[in-house]
């Protein structure tokens, strides 16, 4: 008998990647759902319409399932976290937690929540799990920051209580097919890529700020990587794992890496300064994930960077 799998938010990055992976797994009966965008067309993967906010509606997909993985989110780029914090939190706590009790209540096999880095201070040293301190949250994180942990938490309260398994992943910013690629939303990577791409020739890309904040990249199949293995090698009731590459690169840096490895040298690169941005420096240490779930990274930044640069060129116009 198949597992069944349940993927929300199939059409976003993270999930449409998930689920394009889990389609191809003849073990599984995978379902995804959608909402505002169309559902995309997987072989293997059924699509359900589902307002995750609403209790019917998540009693409905999740109901029959052996495995939730919550790929489903309110998300954009800094420009929104600065501006308009709000919101990211009120939708996300609701969606979230409504299919924890969903999945208590169904008694799954396995939850799986991608969370974030933003919880994390700024350091240039590297993050242990147990490094975070809800006292240093940057203050241009403080709302979604404080959501992603209160639905952690959740996690490890359901855990509690009966077979499901819960999985926290605290990745670093993931990159690579089906990112956004839209100046206004997306997160940095998708928005370096957009800019230096779609340029005409000799223009000049503006970076927003000074470039010196630092971000820790993982290609978006390796974070793939993980969750397949988490599945079959967690035991406890609740984990928490750092998923990343273990090293950063200043935003100016990965602007010119981009630019070199596209042949676009004939673009000029300046910075606006009044620019949104927030400075800070993240890397993760990836220990736990590497020795518990036999995980490690298999793209550098500069093999992802080409993987994704020969998506792009292929899949978005410009």
């Amino acid at each position: 008998m198949k597992t069944k799998v349940l993927i929300c938010g199939a059409t976003g990055f993270i999930g449409r990647n998930i689920s394009e992976r889990f389609a191809k797994n003849p073990n599984y009966e995978v379902t995804g759902t959608y909402f505002k965008s169309p559902p995309v067309k997987i072989k293997n993967l059924e699509m359900i319409h589902a307002d995750l906010t609403n209790k019917m509606d998540v009693e409905k997909v999740v109901k029959g399932k052996d495995i939730l993985i919550q790929a489903a989110a309110i998300t954009s780029g800094s420009k929104d976290i600065v501006s308009k914090p709000y919101i990211h939190i009120t939708d996300n706590a609701v969606m979230n937690s409504l299919l924890l009790r969903s999945s208590f209540e169904n008694n799954l096999d396995h939850f799986i929540f991608p969370s974030c880095t933003s919880i994390y201070h700024s350091s240039e040293i590297p993050l242990k799990e147990t490094d975070f301190d809800d006292q240093k949250i940057p203050e241009r994180y403080f709302g979604i920051a404080n959501t992603k942990v209160y639905i952690e938490k959740m996690c490890e309260f359901f855990s509690k209580f009966n077979k499901t398994k819960h999985t926290v992943l605290r990745h670093s910013n993931i990159y690579g097919p089906y990112d956004k690629f839209d100046l206004e939303k997306s997160h940095v990577f998708g928005a370096t890529m957009t800019k230096l791409l779609s340029a005409k020739k000799g223009e000049e890309i503006l970076v927003w700020g000074d470039g010196q904040e630092k971000r820790d990249l993982l290609y978006v199949d390796d974070l793939v990587d993980f969750v397949e293995l988490n599945l079959k090698h967690q035991k406890t009731p609740y984990e928490l794992y750092n998923v990343g590459l273990g090293k950063t690169i200043s935003v100016d840096g990965l602007v010119k890496k981009i630019r070199d490895i596209s042949n676009r040298t004939d673009l000029t690169i300046n910075y606006d300064l009044s620019k949104p941005t927030i400075k800070t420096s993240i890397c993760l240490d990836i220990s736990k994930a590497e020795e518990e779930m036999r995980w490690k990274s298999k793209h550098s930044l500069e093999k992802g960077i080409e993987k994704t640069i020969d998506w792009y060129t292929k899949n978005i116009k410009y």
